[in-house]
C-alpha cells in the first residue's frame, strides 16, 4: 500500500513539474562544446523565453595533447602474503578433489520392461554420443536407461537435440551426477 501511495506521489510531482517547467534538449556540435539547446531558459511574465548561459557552471578539464601518454606511478605490493594464499589454494583444491558429485542433468532415454529394446537403444546412442556416460539401471521389472552427465540445462538439450530423431520421447531429468575427473 505504501508503495503504489510513494508511486503516486512521485507521479502527480512529476505532473506538477512537466506543466510548470519547460525542457531543453542537448547536442553536441562535436568540438566538446554544446549548442545553444543545451542552455538553459527561463520564462518572462509574458510567456516568452530567453536564453541564459550555464557555461560557467559546467567543470572544464584541460586537454590532453594528442600522443602524449599520461606517466603512470607504478605500484608496488605492501602486504606479501604469497604463502598463506598457496597453503588455502592447495587447501581448497584438496577439498575439491573430494567432491565427487554435483546437481546436474541426465537424458532419460528408454523406461520399460524389454531388455533387448534397452540394450538396442543403448547402442544406437552410444555411436551417436561416444563421449557420453550410459547408466543402465534394472529395478524389476523395469530397466531404466539415462545418457550423459551435464552441468548445465543447455548442455544436456544440445546432446538430447542430436537422438531426438531417434528417441522422441526422451527428455532431461534433474539428477545427482558424477563429476568427471
Amino acid at each position: 500500500m505504501t508503495a503504489r501511495l510513494f508511486a503516486f506521489l512521485c507521479l502527480g510531482a512529476m505532473m506538477s513539474c512537466a506543466a510548470t517547467g519547460s525542457t531543453s534538449s542537448s547536442t553536441n556540435n562535436g568540438n566538446g562544446t554544446a549548442s545553444a539547446n543545451a542552455r538553459g531558459s527561463e520564462k518572462k511574465g509574458d510567456g516568452t523565453a530567453t536564453l541564459v548561459d550555464t557555461k560557467k557552471y559546467r567543470p572544464s578539464f584541460p586537454a590532453v595533447p594528442s600522443g602524449a601518454s599520461v606517466p603512470m606511478a607504478s605500484v608496488a605490493p605492501t602486504h606479501h602474503v604469497g604463502p598463506q594464499v598457496a597453503m588455502l589454494m592447495d587447501s581448497v583444491v584438496q577439498i575439491n578433489r573430494n567432491i565427487k558429485y554435483a546437481a546436474g542433468y541426465r537424458i532419460l532415454a528408454y523406461t520399460g520392461i524389454e531388455r533387448k529394446t534397452a540394450m538396442d537403444l543403448r547402442s544406437n546412442i552410444i555411436q551417436r554420443l561416444p563421449e557420453e556416460k550410459d547408466y543402465l539401471t534394472y529395478k524389476q521389472p523395469t530397466y531404466v536407461l539415462k545418457i550423459g552427465d551435464f552441468f548445465t540445462r543447455v548442455e544436456a538439450q544440445s546432446a538430447l537435440n542430436k537422438i531426438k530423431d531417434l528417441l522422441p520421447n526422451a527428455r532431461l531429468v534433474p539428477e545427482t551426477i558424477n563429476i568427471p575427473k
